[in-house]
């Protein structure tokens, strides 16, 4: 039996001087997928502005709004409420020959090609094609994911929005997008089409109804092995009942939360505030 989740996702932005005007993009809401169902979900902002929602190339549901008027802050709210459930256990991967035929054609090949976030230099490259020689799929992405989270340890603040997959294996520490970067590049490496995730988890594997906590986004990887197979190298687990999926693309610059161009002096600030409380 599943999940039933509430999202409370808080945004403030705050300007160094009032902006003239802003031009924005949110991508905070979840979409109904085989794992879940989005059951609600609303995003307003304190501007009186209409607000545009679509379907980015990436499948992301964003919402766009523009700001014609001055403003010293802006504020975004967005609450959603997702039933989850655990992932069926994944098929027989396909065999190489087959799985990379397929991976070499189509929109596939977009998440082997590395990205400034999930390049790595090539000693590392051939040690993660080493670790995985003679491995069927599966066993080759336990094997990246389990030696990524040996690596890098979880350390928050560690790191910052521009920190490449390289630079947290330097370092041996970062946060969940970092390992995220670091697991999608190892595993584009060893041959294996991976996408980066973003979404929300709840903290607390034994969270009983009502039990609300503060959290962060969070992210995590999915890789093909004929299907879509999700993992969260941060955790070190599956990814399950507790595990809400907002977006995916190639990293991090595909799915970002909130981005935007504003007309004003230079100089801003975020504050994100993140509730996620299970009803059910």
């Amino acid at each position: 039996m599943g999940w039933r989740l509430k999202i409370a996702h808080s945004t403030r932005v705050g300007y160094e001087e009032a902006a003239r005007s802003s031009y924005n993009e949110a991508r905070m809401t979840p979409p109904t997928l085989p794992r879940q169902s989005a059951l609600d979900s609303h995003l307003g902002t304190d501007a009186s502005v209409p607000i545009w929602t679509y379907s980015d190339y990436w499948g992301t549901v964003v919402s766009s709004f523009d700001i014609e008027a001055p403003h010293a802050e802006l504020m975004i709210r967005a609450d959603a409420v997702v039933e989850t459930s655990l992932p069926p256990q994944p098929a027989p991967p396909l065999p190489w020959p087959v799985l990379s035929k397929q991976a070499a054609a189509g929109r596939l090949i977009e998440f082997l090609m590395p990205t400034p976030r999930t390049t790595v230099d090539e000693k590392l490259a051939a040690s993660a094609r080493q670790r995985t020689a003679g491995a069927d799929p599966l066993e080759a992405a336990a094997e990246i994911a389990s030696w990524v989270g040996d690596r890098v340890a979880y350390v928050p603040g560690a790191t910052g929005v521009q920190t490449s997959a390289q630079e947290a294996w330097d370092q041996g520490q970062g946060v969940c997008q970092d390992i995220a970067h670091l697991t999608v590049a190892l595993l584009r490496e060893a041959g294996l089409p991976a996408r980066y995730v973003s979404g929300y988890l709840h903290p607390q594997p034994e969270a009983e109804p009502g039990d609300e906590v503060a959290g962060q986004s969070h992210a995590w990887v999915e890789f093909w092995t004929g299907e879509w197979v999700a993992c969260d190298p941060t955790n070190r687990g599956e990814v399950g009942e507790r595990h809400v999926v907002v977006a995916a693309g190639r990293d991090y610059g595909d799915v970002p939360p909130l981005k935007g161009i504003y007309h004003g002096a230079p100089g801003s600030t975020m504050d994100v505030t993140v509730l996620v409380t299970r009803l059910a």
